[in-house]
């Protein structure tokens, strides 16, 4: 079992992230995420793979430094979230670009569409607490269910509600519900664990494979897809960039793949403006 998915070392996380020092929450994060980077030859090369596929091949030095900087913007990131509704928590100082995309569809529901990145676990608060949506994130299930759950409590602090997928088709009853009840969903949209179905996508320029069931969700409930990507920009900071709206029309056959490629579009070009900010390992 990993590191991250351990409950001892999450609860030793959310000790020190809610509950110690505020400077430790600041600092400390860094540090430790460069350190697992360098004790953990299997992530790093994860890491380095997908450097190489989003922005090429680079010298080793800038394949170290950017390295680095993905394990210690993923520890701050982590460590924040898992302070929310702590003492140390600090209101976030999010710098907010296309901020029309989403006021355009607030007067019905929606999902949101976004990735593994810098962020994506504190939006949440910006969700609920500036906007005051009802959204309920999509998650598929940890192997530790005790890591799980300690983390499932912070997020539900920042006002969202948690929804785990991953056990049968049944599981997205719940979604529905939600949408027609008026509510916002919130999925990731870049991963594709073993036996879930995807739809073929062009990603960095080469194939890819992007999850298929949240545009089949979105045509089902006649909602559009929000895409919307974070990346940590210092303690607190962070850059939220909402696209366009992606309408997902059933008289269209050709509507989901359509709707997949325009948020693959979208994945690549932020994903190459900020690589060390993709957590995808």
């Amino acid at each position: 079992m990993s590191a991250r998915h351990s409950a001892f070392l999450r609860r030793l996380a959310y000790l020190g992230a809610a509950h110690g020092p505020k400077w430790l929450l600041r600092y400390s994060p860094p540090i430790i995420g460069v350190t697992v980077a360098a004790l953990s030859s299997e992530a790093r090369r994860k890491v380095r793979r997908n450097l190489v596929r989003v922005r090429g091949p680079a010298p080793f030095w800038k394949d170290t430094l950017d390295t680095a900087s993905t394990f210690a913007s993923f520890a701050g990131s982590f460590a924040e979230s898992l302070a929310a509704g702590s003492k140390n928590e600090e209101p976030l100082e999010p710098v907010i670009e296309g901020r029309e995309h989403i006021e355009s569809v607030l007067d019905g529901p929606f999902m949101i569409g976004t990735i593994h990145s810098g962020g994506w676990d504190v939006l949440g608060a910006l969700l609920t607490g500036r906007l005051s949506l009802d959204v309920m994130v999509v998650m598929t299930e940890e192997p530790d269910p005790r890591a799980r759950e300690l983390h499932d409590r912070a997020r539900a602090r920042t006002g969202v509600r948690i929804q785990h997928v991953g056990r049968g088709a049944l599981d997205a009853l719940p979604l529905l519900r939600h949408l027609r009840g008026g509510g916002v969903v919130a999925m990731q949209l870049d991963r594709t664990p073993p036996g879930m179905r995807a739809v073929d996508v062009t990603l960095f320029d080469e194939p890819g494979r992007l999850p298929e069931g949240p545009y089949h969700l979105a045509r089902l409930v006649n909602v559009p897809v929000v895409p919307i990507f974070c990346a940590r920009l210092g303690f607190r900071r962070y850059l939220i960039r909402i696209h366009d709206p992606v309408v997902v029309p059933k008289q269209d056959p050709d509507a989901v793949p359509k709707a997949a490629a325009a948020v693959a579009r979208h994945i690549t070009a932020f994903v190459r403006e900020r690589p060390s900010e993709w957590f995808d390992f």
